[in-house]
Formats: structure tokens, C-alpha cells, sequence
């Protein structure tokens, strides 16, 4: 007699040992939005925002007091201008790879980087404030208002 088995188990868990460096790799790579957020309002800012995205979208609405970085920019040059310390960088959204793209050119360059998972979508749609001439309205974003440009 066999026993079925789940599609969830036909691949055999790792070890505890390397599941949790695997997790640790992930964090050592990523920011979670409400990490960063808890971070600015208990003024606990030790990294700097970068946005990849366009500097109009980034005009447009942004983190708050996060700088506008956009991909093609990042040269050795720019990022000499950037603070020292962790840089955390975002874009639009998950289905947007620029901040992926962003973090892996300031890491060629020698900076410390985290990508913040969820980008400004998943920010507005926590509800938590932005900067820039149209500050979005989380109860009422549109995909404009979020600025679909990585």
C-alpha cells in the first residue's frame, strides 16, 4: 500500500539549520514596509530611502524623505553623493522589478542595500503617509496615483 503524499510535502523540507539561513540570507536582503514605517514614525532612521523610480513619479509622490535615485542615474558618481550606511531602496511595486535592479547596482558599488518588498503600492495600501506635490490618498489610490513607473 502506498501513501499519498501533498504537493507540499513531495519535496522534503530542508534542515532547521539551513531553513533558517535561507531565511536569514532573505532578510539580510529585504525590508518589509511596516518595518520601515515603524522605523520613521519612532524616528529610529538609520538607513536612507532611495527611489528608483522616475523623477517625476518620485515628484509626484514619495516615502517620506526619501531620495530620487532613478536606475539609469546610479553611477559611482551619484551614489558618492549618497549618505553612508543602509540604503533601502524601492519602486512602484511588486510586479515591478526596478528596485531589484537598483539594489544589485548600488551593491556592485560597494554600498549596503535592503529592496523594500511591496514598493510604494503596498506602502499606500497600509495606509501610512507620502511626500511630494500630490501626497497619495490611500482610502482613494488609483494605479496613477501610484506612479506605474519602475
Amino acid at each position: 500500500m502506498t501513501t499519498a503524499v501533498s504537493p507540499v510535502t513531495a519535496v522534503p523540507a530542508v534542515s532547521p539549520e539551513r531553513a533558517f539561513a535561507f531565511f536569514a540570507e532573505r532578510l539580510g536582503c529585504q525590508a518589509d514596509p511596516a518595518d520601515v514605517w515603524y522605523a520613521l514614525r519612532d524616528g529610529l532612521r538609520d538607513f536612507t530611502l532611495v527611489d528608483v523610480r522616475a523623477e517625476g513619479a518620485h515628484r509626484k509622490a514619495h516615502l517620506p524623505g526619501a531620495i530620487s535615485l532613478p536606475i539609469a542615474d546610479i553611477t559611482a558618481d551619484r551614489v558618492a553623493e549618497l549618505p553612508s550606511g543602509l540604503l533601502v531602496v524601492y519602486c512602484w511595486g511588486p510586479a515591478c522589478n526596478g528596485s531589484t535592479k537598483g539594489a544589485m547596482k548600488l551593491a556592485a558599488l560597494g554600498r549596503e542595500v535592503k529592496e523594500m518588498i511591496g514598493g510604494l503600492e503596498y506602502w499606500v495600501r497600509e495606509g501610512w503617509p507620502t511626500e511630494g506635490r500630490r501626497p497619495i490618498d490611500p482610502a482613494h489610490a488609483t494605479p496613477a496615483d501610484l506612479g506605474l513607473v519602475c
